[in-house]
């Protein structure tokens, strides 16, 4: 971790996304201590690093939306950890993936045990202050920006908001009309880039390198006033995998780079 540390701070980046792993994993994990926690804050703040974003992928094993109460059980405790940890950390958002349509899990069942499950998890967000921040993502589930909007709006509490994720709407839909129509619901963005003609997971590629508009999605987030992270979400290079920690950096400042040219003119 301090090695990640390093290099974003050398490449120039803010902020750093932490993500929850299991119990015996490396960083923060599902018995991380609080004295553990804050060692992990106080490496970041040496390096001059901010901590905002908790992501996990846990709840793809334990799914919120799950027919068997067991596993959605198992579910909220991974988020009451990542809610519990934020707080620690000073993190402000914590990722969840609401649920997961599948052969086992029909769309109506994901949508209301999602939901009900949630619901259970406001309170201990409110008493943290910190949001859940509801991802799209390739989950067979919540395909549309308005769906996506009625379904937070359904919480009614602004400890509930979204988590976009700009790469994965790309292969049914266009970033930036998304981030129009969901508006302040936005609460931190992930960037990726994806390549329409693969149309897998094969398909994700550095920043620059694939389909994604930049110019409009740019555009976008500051027509509805987004000003937090822009944290890449990208697969290290296969050889030398700090590498991508600059190369991402350099084409962020491009890409926000080039959006303040276009504004100027």
């Amino acid at each position: 971790m301090e090695e990640v540390f390093e290099h974003s701070s050398s490449a120039g980046f803010d902020v750093v996304e932490l993500n929850l792993n299991p119990v015996g994993g490396v960083g923060l994990t599902m018995d991380t201590t609080v004295k553990e926690a804050e060692a992990i804050g106080k490496l970041a703040l040496k390096y001059g690093l901010n901590l905002q974003s908790l992501s996990t992928g846990l709840l793809w094993e334990s799914p919120l939306s799950d027919p068997d109460p067991n596993v959605r059980e198992q579910g909220r405790k991974v988020v009451l950890k990542q809610l519990e940890l934020a707080e620690i950390l000073g993190i402000d958002t914590v990722l969840v993936v609401p649920g997961v349509v599948n052969a086992n899990t029909p769309y109506e069942v994901c949508y209301k045990n999602s939901q009900e499950e949630i619901h259970k998890l406001i309170t201990t967000a409110e008493q943290r202050n910190v949001v859940i921040g509801i991802e799209n993502v390739w989950n067979k589930f919540l395909l549309s920006p308005l769906e996506m909007a009625a379904y937070v709006d359904q919480f009614e509490s602004d400890c509930v908001g979204v988590y976009f994720d700009v790469g994965n709407v790309l292969p049914f839909g266009y970033p930036e009309q998304w981030i129009r129509l969901l508006g302040e619901r936005i609460r931190k963005v992930h960037v990726k880039d994806f390549c329409t003609k693969v149309g897998n997971i094969d398909g994700f590629v550095p920043l620059l390198a694939g389909d994604v508009n930049w110019k409009a999605v740019y555009a976008a987030l500051c027509e509805v006033g987004y000003d937090g992270a822009l944290t890449a979400e990208l697969s290290p290079y296969k050889q030398a995998p700090f590498q991508l920690i600059y190369d991402t950096s350099r084409h962020l400042d491009m890409i926000m780079r080039r959006a303040s040219i276009r504004e100027e003119r």
